[in-house]
């Protein structure tokens, strides 16, 4: 019996395509949200020498915690 070729399934991603945060090209599911592994490991370079950083209160007891009632 000659086997009939079904069509193809219309599969939507699951999520839309971004610009890579490194060079502004579409970004590609096996390496989302960045376009290759090229941009990945340059961005994961940036955080760990420290180029990157999450600003922090210089004292933490005069932080404001809009959460916490006084």
């Amino acid at each position: 019996m000659p086997e009939e070729k079904k069509p193809a399934a219309k599969v939507e991603p699951l999520r839309k395509t971004h610009p890579c945060p490194e060079c502004g090209k579409p970004s590609h599911r096996e390496h989302y949200p960045f376009c290759c592994n090229r941009c990945r490991e340059a961005d994961l370079s940036r955080w760990l020498t420290g180029a990157y950083a999450i600003p922090v209160a210089d004292d933490e007891t005069k932080a404001d915690y809009p959460d916490e009632e006084n």
